[in-house]
Parts: C-alpha cells; sequence; structure tokens
C-alpha cells in the first residue's frame, strides 16, 4: 500500500472544536510543507456545521473528512478506533497526529495496535528527515531528565500525540479554501460492548493553569514553601495563576497540578513570570511559548535569561515585594 499525506485528528465538543484542533494545524502544516503533500483533518463527532469544520481549513487544512453521527457524540475509544481504522485502511495516510490529551492518550495506542504502527505518545517536537522522509518524534524520557527523538522506519502510518499548548494554534486565513469530504457513519462500527451511562465533572479541582492569560511561577530559589506567598500575592494582583517549578514541587512547597514544565504542564499565557527558577530544560519546554516573559534571578547567567523578554538580574525577596507595593499603588490609584 502506498501512504501518502499527514492528518490531524480534530477534537469537538458539543458542536464545537477545541483549541487543540488549531495547535495541531500548526505542526501538520509544517510537516506536510517538508513532505511535500496534503494536510487533512479528520473530525469525528456528532452535529457538527460546515461553518465550523470550515476554519480548520482557513487554519490550514487541504481537507477536512468529518463523520457525523449521535453515535459519536460523546468519546468512546472502542467506537472512535473502529471508525478512524477504517478511515485509514480507506485512505493511508502516511503521518497522523493527535493530541495528548484524555481522549488522544486512549484512542491513538489502540489505533496503533489495531494497524500495527509505531505510536510515540506526548512529543514535544516534530519534524522530517532529510533523504527518508521518516517522522522524528521528540519526547521527554527518563523522568523528563533528557529528550529522545524517535523514529518508526518500517511502519506507516506514523503517529503521534502532541502535548496540547506546546505551541501556538495555526492563525486565520479567510482566504484559503480546500475540501470538506462527509462520510457516512456505519453502524457496524459501534462496539455495542461499552456504553456511556453518565458524566460527572469534577468538582473543588485547582484553576487550570493551562488556560490562564498569566501564570506566575516560583522556583526553588524562593527558599522555602511560605515565600510562595510573595508569588500568591503578585498572581492575586496580576489576576493570573500560579505556576512552580519542579524543584518547588519536588520540595512539597506547592501541589503538583501547579508544575510548568516537561513533567508537568505546558503553558503559553499572555505574560509568564518566572522568580527564583533557573531554567532548567525541562521547565523552559512548558513555558518558552508564552507571549511574554519575565524573568527574576539574582544569577545574571541563568538559563531562563535566554528565553525572557526581560530579565531582571537581583534578590526576588526584594524585587517581588517592590512590584507588589507598586501594583498595589496602581490598582489604588484607579
Amino acid at each position: 500500500m502506498t501512504y501518502a499525506g499527514v492528518w490531524t485528528i480534530a477534537e469537538a465538543r458539543d458542536g464545537a472544536l477545541r483549541q487543540v484542533s488549531f495547535e495541531l494545524l500548526t505542526r501538520g502544516r509544517k510537516l506536510a510543507d517538508k513532505r511535500n503533500t496534503t494536510l487533512s483533518s479528520v473530525v469525528l463527532a456528532s452535529g457538527i456545521s460546515d461553518e465550523t469544520v470550515r476554519e480548520l481549513i482557513k487554519r490550514g487544512a487541504d481537507r477536512v473528512y468529518v463523520v457525523d453521527d449521535p453515535a459519536l457524540a460523546h468519546f468512546t475509544a472502542e467506537t472512535f478506533s473502529n471508525v478512524l481504522v477504517k478511515l485509514i485502511d480507506t485512505y493511508a495516510p502516511e503521518i497522523i497526529i493527535a493530541a495528548a490529551t484524555t481522549s488522544g492518550r486512549t484512542l491513538m495506542p489502540h489505533v496503533s495496535m489495531r494497524t500495527h504502527a509505531g505510536l510515540t505518545a506526548d512529543c514535544t517536537d516534530l519534524d522530517i528527515e532529510e533523504g527518508t522522509g521518516n517522522l522524528l518524534q521528540t519526547r521527554p524520557a527518563i523522568g523528563g531528565n533528557i529528550l529522545a527523538t524517535i523514529k518508526t522506519p518500517e511502519f506507516r502510518p506514523q503517529m503521534s500525540t502532541v502535548r496540547p499548548r506546546s505551541t501556538k494554534p495555526a492563525p486565520v486565513d479567510a482566504s484559503r479554501t480546500g475540501e470538506i469530504v462527509r462520510l457516512p457513519f456505519d453502524p457496524a462500527l459501534r462496539d455495542g460492548r461499552v456504553r456511556r451511562i453518565g458524566f460527572k465533572a469534577n468538582e473543588g479541582e485547582e484553576v487550570d493553569i493551562q488556560s490562564a492569560d498569566v501564570v506566575v511561577s516560583g522556583g526553588k530559589g524562593l527558599k522555602k514553601a511560605e515565600n510562595f506567598a510573595l508569588i500568591r500575592e503578585l498572581a492575586e494582583k496580576l489576576g493570573g495563576s500560579i505556576g512552580a517549578s519542579r524543584d518547588a514541587v519536588d520540595r512539597a512547597w506547592i501541589g503538583y497540578p501547579h508544575q510548568v514544565g516537561l513533567s508537568g504542564k505546558t503553558v503559553t499565557p499572555k505574560l509568564y513570570v518566572a522568580a527564583g527558577i533557573s531554567g532548567a530544560i525541562q521547565h523552559l519546554a512548558g513555558m518558552k511559548t508564552a507571549e511574554t516573559i519575565v524573568a527574576i534571578n539574582s544569577d545574571p547567567d541563568a538559563q531562563i535569561f535566554r528565553v525572557a523578554d526581560y530579565g531582571i538580574v537581583g534578590d526576588l525577596f526584594e524585587v517581588l515585594p517592590l512590584l507588589n507595593e507598586r501594583l498595589s499603588r496602581e490598582v489604588g490609584s484607579k
């Protein structure tokens, strides 16, 4: 079989596309251009309009395959896998990338096993190998201490899941045109062994730092848990969320949901403030795509300054109180 083309697996909920679908198009467009091939998106959903789907084309897709049926209203790995495997058997894509979300992490291993294809999970970077056309899939390994680049030269399609928020969404280009291919849902593909009986949202969870416009993070330079009060105060004044380095979490100064980095969460806020964080590669990989990065560190050679837009070389125990005081005055004067 001849395999060709790059696919992204879009995610939809309640008739709307999730933001990660557009992030995948940024990755997919780069790969498709390097392979001089087409970029297609796959949408498995219920009640999704052509107008909604067309945004995928405006953001980089050449073609969108849509399977729309009430059986696909809620994610179930078995049924979604059945549909996706049939599409793969029919159209033979060379590369498939999905998001490393709860559904993506569940669906893609199931599909990989059934198609006898390789799969690399939780990638932070993707590229094409010169000469071979193999997909180069980079992901953290050994507890996030190194980055490993993996390829699967013997089998097709090549499949990867990509960390949400690890790249920016593809921009809208209203002039782009493409093809929407609506395909019928085969009732035989519905797996009757599994059914959704209900859904209960988690309650009392901490703020999701991945959706925050402002993240203020602290590291081991804070010296002890009590000093995170400075971070909390600044985050509150800026209307943001609290992040942390792995060192701070490992020392139990703050909980794991706040951890930014390869072994934590990837964030892309409008503003990222890093205080007392040296800038290990694991941490940088989790926040370097922020729009504006402000770093506060007493070491002028700290790695964090290499990605910072603004750097303050100084004692955070002097800088943070000054920032908090100034912000208090600014708010009070309004």
